[in-house]
Formats: structure tokens, sequence, C-alpha cells
């Protein structure tokens, strides 16, 4: 049986991308066996970040929006206002959960929250994240430290797509990136934000976790 308990929720609300990222880090090397997990809820001003493998050729034109070097794994990846942001900071020894199990839960999370919109996406095994029609409409990276996990998920809702035009996304050159607005405009972005929540923390649950193949 994994153990862990829920998860507590932080609504950070518009947060700036470094301290928060900073704020992750701290709080996974202060954490102790009975530190409970959290899951930090966010959007973050325009910025580029790139990952521990990430190239500085596939920052194609920056312009005048911030380009952070940052500990996840992957490439290169945009956020900004309009994207639900979700970081997972858990205890992975004390949930029982491999690096693996926790990708596939998130993008399992993005998958089943879109389906209830009539979105038909899917994972691939090539490129982590969660795709409609082989274009990007989620991004994913994670970092896993002392046994527990930092950074997450980001989906795409309700934003000015440009900046992506300005990376090879996740270091794909010519990646279309699409939201969920062009596909369903009703979706607001604290509906999608709500509901991304209520996914991870449904499949969080001791019962899930023990049930998961």
């Amino acid at each position: 049986m994994s153990e862990g308990g829920i998860p507590l929720v932080r609504r950070l609300g518009l947060a700036d991308y470094e301290p928060t990222w900073r704020a992750m880090q701290a709080f996974t090397d202060d954490r102790g066996p009975d530190t409970p997990d959290e899951i930090w809820l966010v959007e973050h001003p325009p910025v580029f970040t790139l990952g521990l493998a990430g190239k500085p050729e596939h920052v194609l034109a920056p312009g005048d929006i911030p380009v952070v070097n940052v500990d996840r794994g992957g490439q290169v990846t945009y956020h900004g206002p309009g994207q639900v942001v979700i970081y997972p900071l858990l205890d992975m020894r004390r949930r029982r959960l491999g690096v693996r199990q926790l990708v596939t839960l998130l993008e399992e999370t993005v998958v089943a929250l879109l389906a209830d919109y009539g979105i038909t996406a899917y994972p691939r095994p090539d490129a982590p994240g969660v795709y409609v029609d082989d274009a990007k409409i989620a991004a994913l990276g994670l970092r896993i430290r002392r046994g527990a996990s930092y950074h997450g998920v980001a989906l795409n809702v309700a934003m000015d797509l440009e900046p992506f035009s300005r990376i090879n996304p996740c270091g794909h050159a010519g990646m279309q990136v699409i939201q969920v607005r062009d596909l369903t405009p009703d979706a607001t972005l604290d509906d999608m934000a709500e509901g991304l929540l209520q996914q991870i923390l449904r499949r969080l649950t001791p019962e899930t976790l023990a049930s998961a193949p």
C-alpha cells in the first residue's frame, strides 16, 4: 500500500518563475520523512526555461523574454499567462512511485481532463508531454532529488502562443503548439486548473496508486 495522504494544495496565482523554482528546491531540500506532500498551482509571467538536456541553439530568438537555465529534465519550453502549471512536490519513496510512473500519471491526468471536454489527446514515448493530432498541448519536466519530485506539467489553455515560435519546443524544430481554447472555446482557465488539480489528486490517493500497474 502506498502512503502519503492527500497532498496540501497551494494556489500561488501569477508568480515569477525563478523564485517559485527556488522555493521548490528549498522545500525539497528541507523536507523530512514526515513532511506532507504539496501540489502547487501557478501561472507564470513570460519565461523560457532550458532543462538539463537543453541546447542553447533551440532558443531561436528569445527577444525580451528571459531564458532561465533550470534543473529539470528535458529541453526548452515556454511559460506564460493563460497556462495552467502544476508542480507535484511528492515524496516518491513514501508513495512508492517510480519516475516513469509519475510521468505516466501526469500525462494520464491531462489526457483524462481533455477527454472531459471532448478532446482526444495522447502521450508520445519519444517526447514527454501530451499531444492532439501531433501538436503539443502540454509540456512535462521533472526533477527527482533526495527521493522527492519537483517541477511538473504545464497545460496550454488560453495564452499567447507566439513565443513558442521563438524556440524549438522541447528540442523539436517545427513542432506545432496548440491550446485548449482553440479546440473548445468555452473552457476557462479556472475550470481547467481546478479540473487538472482534481484529476491529479484522484490519482494520488493510496487506493488508486496501490491498484495501478
